[in-house]
């Protein structure tokens, strides 16, 4: 069953931002992930949300989004990525 990361981000330093985006994809695609959005216009139709910079990717299971993440491919984007931007970020099952 397919999960998904999904992220909305508030940009601080857009050039070391930039490296991020430049350095990221390839960690995704070694763990079967792709991204399914990744920025352009975002718009609240309920709530509150003011949604920033929203990006979602696709991995084939749950345990791959895991594994992706406390990856060691990954721990030097994503220590960019936090000194870069304010995140918040969920991990959740499709169906």
């Amino acid at each position: 069953m397919a999960a998904y990361i999904i992220v909305d981000v508030e940009i601080t330093d857009p050039v070391r931002y930039a490296e991020y985006i430049s350095v990221v994809p390839p960690t995704i695609a070694k763990y079967g992930g792709r991204f399914l959005v990744r920025g352009g216009k975002a718009e609240t139709l309920e709530g509150s949300w003011k949604p920033g910079r929203v990006v979602v990717v696709e991995f084939p299971t749950f345990e791959k989004a895991r594994e992706w993440w406390e990856s060691e491919e990954y721990r030097g984007p994503r220590t960019l990525r936090q000194s870069a931007s304010v995140t918040d970020m969920i991990l959740v099952q499709g169906v």
